[in-house]
């Protein structure tokens, strides 16, 4: 079914749009909402009407693109992450992480927009990360992944050490413990005292 967008829709287009959909997909989702119109003479006239609008909206969207671009490649994210002696990282470095210190320094950048070479970083380094802003524009951002041990901690929910009962601890050395005299067994046991 062929549409034309009335707003912005992910992963579909934006403002004017003429997009082919699923039937269903129109009918169910698209329509109800408001976002699209059905391609129809009356939608094209309306939104042929509406052309400078989208025309001036679409070039501040440029612009946003562009001054956000120089702001990136002007930037450096720095990532401190625990690391074995020999470099590699104990976790993983994905573009999920790279939002996350991105919003840190005020950049509001979906995470699907960013591309990390190999999909993740297992190792500490200098990378170069592709982040893909609006229409075909990117922006190339410099990432650097130190590393730093950890020490070994006790579990937090670990029993404490269990103390030795007195039962079980070992005799001094001039104790006999719980050895009887062949003597004193015998003479309990004679048919004499009987």
């Amino acid at each position: 079914m062929k549409v034309i967008l009335n707003h912005d829709v992910p992963g579909l287009g934006e403002l004017g749009d003429v997009k082919d959909v699923a039937a269903g997909y129109a009918r169910n989702y698209l329509l109800p909402r408001g976002l699209v119109y059905a391609y129809s003479p009356a939608a094209i006239g309306v939104f042929e009407k509406r052309k400078a609008e989208i025309e001036s909206r679409k070039a501040e969207k440029r612009q946003t693109s562009l001054d956000l671009k120089t702001r990136l490649e002007a930037d450096e994210v720095n990532l401190d992450m625990p690391a074995g002696h020999s470099g590699k990282l104990y976790g993983a470095v994905t573009n999920a992480s790279i939002a996350d210190e991105l919003v840190k320094k005020g950049y509001d950048i979906d995470r699907k927009r960013i591309e990390v070479p190999g999909r993740i970083i297992k190792s500490v380094g200098n990378y170069k990360i592709m982040i893909r802003l609006y229409e075909k524009d990117e922006a190339t951002l410099r990432l650097v992944v130190k590393g730093h041990e950890e020490k070994a901690k006790a579990a937090p929910n670990a029993p404490p050490a269990r103390k030795r009962r007195p039962e079980f601890q070992e005799p001094a050395a001039n104790e006999t413990v719980g050895v009887e005299s062949p003597v004193s067994s015998h003479e309990k046991n004679s048919p004499a005292e009987v």
